[in-house]
């Protein structure tokens, strides 16, 4: 039986030790905060096979650039004199190349794909029901420019082996039957699907606690033993976890700070979003959507609506910029014309800090540098989405089983 400890109590963290647990593995689980109360839990929920285009691509540097001098536009980058956030930068540009686009789109396709395949047997399972439906996703556009580049996206998506359909305005009326929606058209994802991330995240972490996984919540990390090139030990606020097999690291925006501590360098800069959720609506919206100019993430979930959106790139800040807020509810009538929504009091917007490595690709994999090291991070807005298949490939690496898909690309140390 391996012992392993896992460091970071978020939606990859609980993967990872769900399915190592599945296999019979003795398991520390450490978290810094209130284990209810994730980066994960204000997600969209969205499972986005569609998004298999990175977000370091041509043309993003130019378009971020024309945003940063609006408040309320969904992408921001926090000016600060970082040596950390200039190197992001560089590499962010380096990568922002149609070569590197498609050398992502067949690993973010199959991880993807994994998830997916994964959510659905999880769905099946009783101890399981967290709202997973298979409804698609709608990426709706008002403008001419837009159309251009979602239609572009789908045929790179159809040609991959994701389907997209490119709706009129009256076709996607024609799947909102209880909105009013406001476009001049939108791509179709039919093979996308969304979930209840809250309910979800309480699920697995009921399930581990039933499984005996020892649980650490508000336990910070400050240290660590290492000898022979492994980790022997990690210090935590609670006392010593030792006599360890292998470390996951699985931290999220926070994990720079961990790595560092371990002599590694991870490029990472936070990805700041927000969300709020209307209740109990009488008419809802019935397909997930992302309102494509104004980046807004809309997720029904049951009775209620849930908004999310921005990037602003910063550091480890959970402070709540209103006018990014505001950003998210003038877009919402543009699109809805019958949802009339006031800007939420800052206590009920929920805010979360998604870790973006430079080149769009997560870190999944086994460090060179210490043998019984294994990070799970990077994950940025696909965190919900992606950690199924990433809980599953950490147990296959520290089971030395086949693994479900190449992950050289996702490799931790790729900039080195």
């Amino acid at each position: 039986m391996k012992n392993i400890c896992i460091i970071g109590g978020g939606i990859i963290g609980l993967f990872s030790a769900y399915y190592l647990s599945k296999k019979g593995c003795q398991i520390t689980l450490i978290e810094q905060t209130d284990l209810a109360d994730g980066c994960s839990f204000g997600n969209a929920g969205m499972i986005v096979p569609s998004h298999i285009i990175p977000l370091a691509a041509p043309g993003m540097i130019a378009k971020g650039m024309k945003m940063l001098f609006d408040a309320k536009s969904p992408f921001y980058i926090k000016p600060r004199a970082s040596a950390d956030l200039l190197k992001w930068g560089y590499h962010f540009y380096k990568a922002s190349t149609e070569q590197h686009v498609r050398h992502a789109i067949p690993l973010l396709r199959d991880i993807s794909l994994l998830s997916r395949q994964l959510y659905t047997a999880l769905s099946e399972e009783k101890a399981f029901q967290f709202g997973f439906q298979e409804k698609g996703l709608l990426m709706l556009y008002q403008t001419a420019q837009v159309e251009k580049e979602e239609a572009e996206t789908a045929k790179i998506a159809n040609k991959v082996g994701i389907p997209a359909h490119i709706l009129s305005a009256k076709e996607v009326q024609d799947l909102e039957t209880e909105i009013k929606v406001a476009v001049r058209g939108g791509v179709y994802f039919p093979k996308d699907a969304h979930l209840i991330p809250q309910i979800l995240l309480k699920e697995l972490i009921q399930y581990l606690e039933n499984k005996g996984v020892k649980i650490l919540d508000k336990t910070s990390v400050t240290g660590f033993e290492k000898k022979n090139g492994q980790i022997q030990a990690v210090i935590t606020s609670s006392g010593k976890i030792d006599k360890l097999d292998e470390v996951v690291l699985s931290t999220g925006a926070w994990s720079p700070i961990l790595t560092t501590q371990l002599g590694l360098t991870l490029p990472m800069q936070s990805g700041k979003g927000y969300s709020f959720t209307l209740k109990d609506r009488l008419t809802n919206v019935q397909i997930p959507s992302i309102l494509t100019e104004a980046k807004v993430a809309v997720t029904p979930m049951g009775t209620d609506l849930r908004f999310a959106g921005t990037m602003e790139i910063t550091d480890v800040d959970l402070s709540v910029n209103m006018q990014r807020v505001s950003g998210i509810v003038e877009a919402i009538p543009k699109f809805y014309p019958e949802i009339k929504v006031a800007l939420p009091e800052k206590e009920a917007i929920w805010k979360g800090l998604r870790p973006c490595s430079p080149d769009g690709l997560p870190y999944i994999g086994r460090s060179k540098h210490l043998k019984n090291l294994i990070i799970a991070t990077g994950h940025a807005m696909m965190g919900i989405s992606l950690a199924p298949a990433t809980g599953k490939l950490i147990e296959e690496i520290v089971i030395n089983e086949q693994l479900s898909m190449n992950i050289q690309g996702f490799s931790p140390e790729r900039f080195d």
